[in-house]
């Protein structure tokens, strides 16, 4: 350090000349400047405490929702072949054509089956013929039985009106011939005529009974061929056989209705196999898929699932898409995708007019759960990943770990248990904060 004598400085000014006093003066000058710098510098000042952004848990409600990952998948997959073997006579979309529910995708031959159907309505009108001449046969034949039982009755009368009158002679003859007026031999004849009488009376009475056996058998019949018996029964063969070839005859017009193969939805051709001049087989001829609506098929844990209900609304995006989200519904929760897996499946159902989801493209879709209300903090205040751990300040500014369990949060706000309302929390979790250490806060 430089010392200055300024007392000896005064002096030599005062014994000095004119020009030597003013330098001298100049010298004495910066002296005293030099001597108010050397002054006694002021203490240091007390180091300054570092400075949080906090906020104070509060009650209130929050839309806590789930966020999963997944893909797009078509709303249905449709899979057709054919039963028919028949060769293709057109085909007329191809793979990535968008259809119409109801347009056809190809005709197959059909020369074949219309020919069979001809020889099937032919064996049915050849049948309903057979039901008439049946139906008039059977009633003419239990006409018949009608008058034999009739033209019975009257023999089996006549018989007995015979029998009766020769008996009567025989009792005649009998006494006369105690009298003797005729011979035995005249009562012996007439004793052989009446015993043919009962014969005559008996086989008269058989016929009858055996036409009313028919009767009974052949059964009544109207009109229409309705009735009972065997007439009946006839009758009813007859329209059998008729109703099996309409039958056949239906199910040839089904075959052929079935040659016209039509769109079952509206969709996208994803698969064509079959050409004109091809035989169906057994292979699938085409692959559908419709697109509008379409799933989001997403995957989460248990507890991502837990919350998740049917019908919550559900924001899907996708890197694939250049720009917006898609909002759609959870159409159901699915169980584990696998036995013994710890997977599930959230289907979420969306409209797509535009076709700008398609099947394959992954999305990450946020699921809206039930809403929740208690003590809220700002999610950043955590100081972990598992959200259960925060930075709580004291009034004094001390600041101290709490442990607490999250229930629920809308990505910004958390809603908590195990933490007072009023609390003050560190709004950053993640600042260089340590346990005990004391801060200015905001």
């Amino acid at each position: 350090m430089i010392r200055y004598d300024v007392a000896a400085m005064i002096r030599t000014q005062r014994s000095a000349g004119p020009c030597i006093n003013a330098r001298l003066a100049g010298t004495i000058a910066v002296a005293l400047l030099a001597l108010g710098g050397c002054a006694k510098a002021p203490p240091k000042s007390q180091a300054a405490l570092p400075t949080v952004q906090t906020a104070v848990a509060r009650m209130g409600a929050i839309q806590p929702s789930e966020s999963l990952a997944g893909i797009v998948a078509p709303f249905q997959n449709v899979a057709i072949q054919s039963s028919l073997t028949e060769p293709a006579d057109e085909v007329n979309v191809k793979e990535g054509d968008r259809i119409a529910k109801g347009e056809v995708l190809a005709r197959l031959d059909v020369a074949d089956l219309e020919a069979q159907l001809q020889s099937d309505l032919a064996q049915a009108n050849s049948d309903a013929a057979s039901t008439t001449h049946t139906v008039y046969q059977g009633g003419l034949t239990i006409q018949q039985s009608d008058q034999t039982v009739r033209s019975a009755v009257a023999t089996l009368r006549q018989a007995q009106q015979t029998y009766a009158k020769d008996d009567l002679d025989l009792q005649r003859f009998q006494q006369l011939l105690g009298k003797g007026f005729i011979s035995a031999q005249q009562v012996a004849e007439q004793v052989a005529l009446v015993r043919n009488d009962q014969q005559g009376v008996r086989s008269a009475q058989a016929s009858l009974a055996s036409a009313q056996e028919q009767v009974t058998a052949n059964g009544t019949l109207n009109g229409s061929g309705d009735g009972n018996g065997l007439q009946a029964s006839s009758v009813a063969q007859a329209k059998a056989a008729e109703q099996v070839a309409l039958a056949q005859a239906q199910q040839v017009r089904t075959s052929i209705d079935k040659a016209t193969i039509f769109a079952p939805i509206d969709g996208v051709v994803v698969n064509r196999n079959l050409n004109v001049g091809e035989y169906p087989g057994t292979r699938q001829i085409f692959t559908l898929q419709q697109t509008d609506p379409i799933y989001a098929i997403l995957r989460g844990s248990g507890q991502q699932i837990a919350l998740i209900q049917g019908g919550a609304v559900a924001q899907i995006s996708s890197t694939d898409l250049p720009n917006g989200n898609e909002r759609g519904t959870v159409a159901g929760v699915l169980n584990q995708i696998n036995p013994g897996s710890t997977d599930f499946v959230v289907k979420v159902v969306l409209s797509n007019p535009r076709g700008r989801l398609r099947p394959g493209m992954a999305v990450q879709g946020v699921i809206a759960l039930p809403g929740l209300r208690g003590i809220q903090i700002p999610e950043t205040a955590f100081t972990d990943d598992d959200h259960t751990t925060v930075m709580v300040v004291a009034q004094d500014g001390t600041v101290h770990t709490s442990k607490i369990r999250e229930i629920g949060n809308d990505g910004t706000r958390s809603v908590v248990a195990g933490l007072a309302s009023g609390s003050r929390v560190i709004s950053d979790g993640q600042s260089a904060i340590g346990d005990g250490q004391k801060v200015a806060y905001r």
